[in-house]
């Protein structure tokens, strides 16, 4: 059992042993430790077998060493040998290296001054292949600085165009190359805000000028406008083509011609014909629009011009306050906008698409409207009809130098027919006052004429035509009063007024015959009949100015034919046209005639009524005094010398005469009949109770005293005793009373054939029970 024991040990520490001897020293551990695990005192087993194997490689190294032993003596003997060989080779090969270091010192010295040069050599070439890169990138960006510093922004920018994509990128990778590329955006940045500048100045300098370029403009307008009219005149040709305001030495005309150079050169001797470009400057605004178009920023640019002329437009159709009260604020007013659409225009057609003709269509359709309201706003304040007529021809103008850029102005024509209506009520009413001060200043009476100078002057200022009065023997009277020559003298003059309103409207014959007769109809039936109604209704016109208005309305009456005439002659049309107006001067001197004849018979029986105040009878006499009351005769005396005067009017000319005996006789009769029964009135006042016979018979004598005047003729052409029946009622109730012939009263009452025929019973019975 033991013997096993010892042989398993034994057969374990060779195990353990060749596994030490095949195994790296760091795993040996392990293995050792399982040693001392093993059997107590295994380990000095194991040591004694260690050290017997320790023994045993011993050995066998050893007799290694001994086997090789001679070989190693004799390899070391023949380096020895070797080693005086070596030594003297070693010196060979110093001195040979000496000497060939010494040979090729100079060799190498050569060759690197070679090499030196050829590196040189090759820089070089690299520097000036280099040099050629970058020299036109240098001069390309001097040439840009040059180009800055001269405001040649459109060539600077093409300039930064070539070096970014032609120049820079062939030497890209240089420092300076990188810095000239960064400071490219910034030049453009500048050159964006330096042209924007020179625009803003552009904008500020156009709003300066517009006054100017408008004032050109406008006088070229109308100058050529007075050169066609004249030629018309000359040639008798009715129309041409008006041309207007001179832009790029072209002349514009309304169908879109041009104009003969002769005729311009003939316009304009010694002047020369300005255009926009002679009074602005539009190359900012050229050059600003090529800048931004070659930044690829040209949209902006647009809306930003079109607005900032949106803003201008606005503050140049703002009218000062005071505007209306000269013609020159009006000037100033036309002369801006249309420098305004002038500058536009030239601004259409010299670039392309900076403004559309959609834009300038806008614009003008914003400004035509406020212009009109501006133009109706200011024309309303104008009392001056000399202002309105100038207002007039700057419209005009106005219109046609717009009209030959294109621009619509018809409005602009049915304006002036608006202002045509102020225009008339200003005359008007200048007119009213030149009527009023020639009837104050009147004397109303027959215009003596001592010599035939006089009576051809009189005649050439009114058509006064009269056989009777011709054949008389200076000196002699005209039939009319001074006032009616110079009325037909004033409304000429507002015929002529009304003509230069008429003027350069591009209206025919007819409209313009159309607006005269229309403009005198008013002037008679409102200027002309206003005042000679107020005339007639004056407290201190009499009885002989009041016929002598009469005579006078009745002349300028037969007068209307021959303004009907002077406006024919003017118009040159018939007065047989369908559609020719007729004056209405009839009427209104005939209203005119019947207000005064009206007011002769008010004034009439007005005194009559003062007169019949005066009575102061006695209702309780008891018989007459013989004779007629003092207030009676007093008034008869007053009727007497009255209607000597209507005697005493000029009766030569058939119609004066029957004129003025018809007023005379309706006169006298309306007199008789109102005296008649302002008398009856008093027999049958109610205030009146009672009345004795001697108070009739002294009415009675009254009354025969009327008769006796009606029977004398007081007024001829009176049949029988026409005037006398006018106190018919009167004479038929006194009879009744004085005579007291009741029964045949009663008798014959209601009978054709009565005496007491015109005896109303109720007023026979109320003066019966006084």
């Amino acid at each position: 059992m033991a013997e096993n024991e010892t042989l398993e040990c034994i057969t374990e520490h060779e195990r353990i042993l060749q596994e030490i001897e095949s195994t790296d020293t760091a795993c040996v551990a392990p293995t050792l430790r399982s040693i001392y695990d093993d059997q107590p005192n295994a380990h000095k087993r194991f040591m004694e077998k260690l050290d017997a194997r320790i023994r045993n490689h011993d050995r066998e190294i050893e007799k290694m060493c001994n086997f090789h032993h001679q070989g190693f003596v004799d390899a070391i003997t023949e380096l020895l040998k070797v080693r005086a060989d070596a030594e003297k080779l070693m010196g060979q090969v110093t001195d040979t290296n000496r000497r060939l270091q010494e040979a090729g010192r100079e060799v190498t010295a050569q060759t690197e001054e070679v090499i030196r040069c050829r590196n040189q050599q090759r820089n070089m070439a690299t520097t000036v292949e280099k040099l050629h890169l970058c020299i036109p990138v240098l001069e390309k960006y001097s040439k840009l600085k040059e180009q800055l510093e001269s405001k040649r922004y459109y060539a600077a920018l093409k300039t930064m165009e070539q070096l970014e994509m032609v120049f820079i990128p062939r030497v890209s990778q240089y420092r300076f190359c990188q810095i000239m590329a960064e400071n490219l955006p910034r030049l453009r940045e500048e050159i964006k805000e330096i042209s924007m500048s020179d625009l803003k100045d552009f904008l500020e300098s156009i709003r300066k000028h517009s006054d100017k370029v408008g004032e050109t403009a406008m006088r070229q307008a109308q100058q050529h406008r007075t050169f066609n009219s004249a030629v018309a005149k000359q040639a008798s040709i009715g129309h041409y083509s008006k041309p207007v305001y001179s832009l790029n030495g072209r002349t514009h005309t309304h169908n879109g011609l041009m104009m003969n150079d002769e005729v311009g050169e003939e316009e304009e001797a010694d002047e020369e014909v300005l255009t926009a470009q002679d009074l602005v400057d539009f190359s900012p605004v050229y050059r600003c629009l090529h800048i931004y178009t070659v930044l690829g920023d040209r949209e902006t640019f647009e809306n930003y011009y079109r607005k900032q002329r949106k803003k201008q437009a606005r503050l140049v159709l703002q009218p000062q306050a005071n505007m209306h009260e000269t013609v020159e604020g009006y000037r100033r007013y036309f002369n801006q906008i249309v420098g305004f659409f002038v500058v536009e225009d030239h601004i259409l057609h010299a670039t392309q698409g900076l403004v559309t003709r959609g834009f300038t269509d806008e614009l003008w359709n914003m400004a035509l409207s406020k212009i009109i309201a501006v133009l109706r706003t200011h024309s309303s304040y104008c009392d001056d009809p000399d202002l309105v007529l100038e207002l007039k021809n700057l419209i005009v103008i106005f219109a046609d130098t717009l009209q030959g850029y294109g621009f619509p102005v018809n409005r602009l024509f049915d304006l002036l027919f608006e202002v045509r209506d102020q225009y008339n009520e200003t005359l008007l009413k200048k007119w009213a006052l030149v009527f009023r001060e020639i009837f104050e200043l009147d004397n109303y009476s027959p215009i003596p004429v001592e010599t035939e100078e006089e009576y051809k002057l009189v005649v050439s200022r009114f058509p006064f035509h009269d056989a009777e009065i011709e054949k008389q023997d200076f000196p002699k009277k005209l039939p009319m009063s001074q006032s009616v020559p110079q009325i037909y003298t004033q409304v000429k003059e507002l015929i002529y007024a009304s003509l230069k309103f008429s003027e350069s409207l591009h209206r025919s014959s007819t409209e313009i015959d159309d607006m005269l007769r229309k403009s005198t109809n008013l002037l008679l039936t409102r200027t002309l009949s206003s005042c000679l109604q107020n005339l007639i209704k004056k407290p201190h016109i009499g009885l002989t100015e009041l016929v002598q208005i009469i005579i006078n309305t009745t002349h300028l009456e037969q007068a209307c034919k021959y303004l009907e005439e002077f406006i024919t002659n003017i118009t040159n049309v018939s007065p047989e046209t369908v559609h020719t107006t007729r004056l209405y001067g009839l009427s209104t001197f005939k209203d005119a005639r019947h207000s005064a004849e009206g007011e002769i018979y008010t004034k009439l029986n007005q005194k009559i009524d003062e007169f019949i105040q005066l009575a102061d009878y006695e209702w309780g006499m008891s018989e007459s005094d013989g004779r007629a009351s003092g207030y009676l005769m007093d008034l008869i005396n007053f009727l007497r010398s009255t209607f000597q005067v209507f005697t005493h009017l000029p009766n030569n000319n058939n119609d004066h005469a029957s004129m003025s005996g018809k007023v005379a006789q309706t006169a006298c009769m309306s007199a008789c009949k109102h005296l008649s029964t302002s008398l009856m009135q008093m027999l049958l006042d109610t205030d009146l109770k009672q009345i004795s016979m001697g108070a009739i018979q002294q009415f009675n004598l009254d009354v025969i005293q009327c008769e006796l005047f009606a029977s004398s003729e007081p007024v001829p052409g009176f049949q029988g005793d026409t005037l006398q029946l006018a106190f018919i009622d009167l004479r038929q109730l006194l009879d009744l009373f004085m005579v007291w012939d009741w029964s045949t009263y009663l008798a014959d009452y209601g009978q054709p054939t009565s005496k007491y025929l015109r005896v109303n019973p109720a007023t026979a019975l109320a003066l019966l029970e006084k």
